[in-house]
C-alpha cells in the first residue's frame, strides 16, 4: 500500500479578465445631402467613453478610396493617445421602424478580441476596423427612413483589460475533526463491569472485582501473580486474598490502574496525609511507578517539622529518590531544626535509617560552601 500523502496547504492562482461593454449610435442627418462630398472625405461621430478610452466613429458617404467609391464606409477609432486596447466591437445599420440590425447590414464581429493602438496623434491609425457598405442596399431600404432622411449607424463595444493574478490558499487536509480517545472511558466503564471480571481479591472483609489482562499490562507484579506461576490459583471465579493492605488502599490502586489518575483528595488533613503514605506504599509494592512519583510529589507539597522525619524515613525504606531529596533540602533549610529533632519520627528515623544523616550533613556541608 502506498503511504498516504501528507496533508497540508496548495495554492492555487486565477487570471480573470475584467470587460467592460458599452455601445454608441452614430446619427447621420441628411443622408443624401451628405453624397457627392468626395472620396476620403469623412463625417465624424462625437468622442464617446467605453471602458475608460476614448472612441469615436468615422463615416465615408463616397468611401474611404477609389475601390470603396460605391460604398459607404464606417471607422471605429480609438482616440486615446499612446493606448493599446484589447476589445471585441460589432458595426450595424439600424433599421428605422423596428431598431433591429438585421444580418445582411451587419459586419461580421471578430471571433477574437483584435489590438486597437494609437502610440501618435493619428487618429485614423486604426482604420481596419471598418465596415463597407453598397449605397444600393441602403437606398430604398428599411434602414434608410426616406421622410426624414436619417441612418443610423450603432457599434457595440467591450473592451477586455487583463487583471493581475489573484491567489488563494486552498487547505488539502479537509478539516475532518477527530475527538480525542476516549480510551480512559472505555477503561472506568470496563471497572465498573462486574459481570465481564475474571478475577476478584479479597481485601479484609471487602471482594473487589477486575480483569486479568488490565493488570498486567498496568504492573509487572500483577503480570508475574496473574500470568506467572501463581496463574493457577487465579482462575475463574476464585479470589486472591491482599493482606497488608486497606480496602480503600486497594480500591484508590484499582482506580489509578484503569483511569491513570488519582482518586480524588480534598484537603489534605492528617488522616488524608496517612492514606497518601499507605498509597505512596501500595504503588511500590505493586511497581506503579507513575503513581508512586505522583504520590511523592503530594507528600513533598506538605512537609512540616513535625512529620518530616517520618515521611523521609518512608521515603528511603520505598526508594522514592526524589521525595527523600525534598525531605533533606527542607530539613536542612529550616531555623527551628530543634523542632525536627523533638518530633516521634525523628528518633524512629535514627533507628531506622542511619545512614540517612551521612546525606543529610554532607548535603548540610555543601549548602555551606
Amino acid at each position: 500500500m502506498a503511504a498516504p500523502k501528507s496533508p497540508g496547504i496548495s495554492t492555487i492562482s486565477t487570471c480573470t479578465p475584467e470587460k467592460a461593454r458599452g455601445d454608441h449610435v452614430f446619427k447621420i442627418e441628411g443622408y443624401s445631402l451628405w453624397k457627392g462630398l468626395g472620396v476620403g472625405k469623412v463625417i465624424q461621430s462625437a468622442p464617446f467613453a467605453v471602458g475608460g478610452y476614448d472612441w469615436r466613429l468615422s463615416y465615408y458617404p463616397d468611401g474611404y478610396t477609389e475601390g470603396s467609391k460605391d460604398h459607404v464606409a464606417v471607422f471605429l477609432e480609438l482616440l486615446s493617445k499612446d493606448a493599446e486596447v484589447r476589445a471585441l466591437y460589432h458595426l450595424m445599420l439600424i433599421e428605422q421602424a423596428a431598431r433591429t440590425s438585421p444580418a445582411q447590414f451587419t459586419w461580421p464581429k471578430p471571433t477574437a478580441p483584435v489590438v486597437f493602438s494609437n502610440p501618435s496623434s493619428d487618429a485614423l491609425s486604426c482604420l481596419d476596423h471598418s465596415m463597407f457598405v453598397r449605397r444600393s442596399q441602403i437606398e430604398g431600404s428599411a434602414y434608410l427612413y426616406i421622410p426624414d432622411d436619417i441612418l443610423l449607424i450603432k457599434c457595440d463595444i467591450t473592451v477586455i483589460k487583463l487583471k493581475e493574478a489573484q491567489m488563494r490558499k486552498i487547505d488539502m487536509s479537509f478539516n475532518i475533526e477527530v475527538p480525542p480517545s476516549d480510551l480512559l472511558h472505555n477503561l472506568r466503564s470496563l471497572m465498573d463491569a462486574r459481570e465481564e471480571s475474571d478475577v476478584s481479591f479479597k481485601v479484609k472483609d471487602e471482594v473487589f472485582t477486575a480483569h486479568k489482562v488490565v493488570l498486567a499490562m498496568r504492573s509487572p507484579v500483577f503480570k508475574a501473580e496473574l500470568y506467572g506461576p501463581m496463574r493457577d490459583k487465579c482462575g475463574q471465579g476464585q479470589s486472591i486474598t491482599i493482606k497488608d493492605m486497606e480496602p480503600a488502599v486497594f480500591k484508590a490502586l484499582l482506580h489509578f490502574i484503569y483511569t491513570d489518575e488519582l482518586p480524588p483528595l480534598d484537603d489534605l488533613h492528617d488522616d488524608d496525609e496517612e492514606m497518601v503514605r499507605h498509597l505512596l506504599v501500595a504503588a511500590d509494592r505493586y511497581v506503579m511507578e507513575r503513581m508512586k512519583l505522583m504520590y511523592e510529589r503530594k507528600l513533598s507539597e506538605f512537609l512540616d517539622a513535625k512529620t518530616v522525619a517520618d515521611t523521609l524515613a518512608l521515603a528511603d525504606q520505598h526508594h522514592c529518590s526524589k521525595l527523600k531529596e525534598a525531605c533533606i533540602g527542607f530539613i536542612n533549610s529550616l531555623d527551628r531544626i530543634d523542632d525536627v529533632m523533638d518530633s516521634v519520627g525523628y528518633e524512629h528515623l535514627k533507628k531506622a535509617c542511619p545512614t540517612i544523616f551521612i546525606d543529610i550533613w554532607e548535603k548540610a556541608a555543601k549548602r555551606k560552601v
